[in-house]
């Protein structure tokens, strides 16, 4: 087993990284997007649960660097263990940049199998994050 490391893109974001890190820095927040995506989501200020593919998911904020970083890790029941950071730099007020980076407990042979697959799936959801918040009204 080794840690991987996974970065994903920078994105832009047209609003202050502080409007950003009150969204982000919350599961509870995410309730209303992800409740009717995602099977038996359950949301409260410092964790969360769902369900993938038959597998139960939890992942808790361990730690809040106002308005720079969310950390979150794994929870017990999930099947990988992983450390994920959300960064926050502000630019100005209207350009607020931000990168995800995911470690993750991989062996060789799911390495191989789901590595490239990681990295997509990270700048999709980083890309998807930067026009939801680009485009919706707070």
């Amino acid at each position: 087993m080794g840690l991987e490391k996974y970065e994903s893109k920078q994105v832009q974001i047209r609003r202050p990284a502080a409007q950003i890190y009150a969204m982000a820095s919350r599961f509870d927040n995410f309730t209303p997007v992800l409740k009717d995506r995602v099977e038996e989501w359950q949301a409260t200020e410092d964790t969360c649960s769902f369900k993938v593919k038959g597998f139960t998911a939890s992942m808790r904020i361990v730690d809040r660097v106002e308005p720079k970083l969310v950390k979150i890790v794994s929870g017990e029941s999930t099947p990988m263990d992983f450390t994920f950071w959300l960064q926050l730099h502000e630019v100005d007020p209207t350009d607020t940049r931000m990168r995800m980076v995911l470690h993750v407990e991989l062996n060789m042979m799911m390495r191989m199998m789901i590595g490239g697959k990681i990295q997509e799936a990270l700048d999709k959801m980083a890309e998807q994050i930067a026009t939801g918040l680009n485009s919706a009204f707070f």
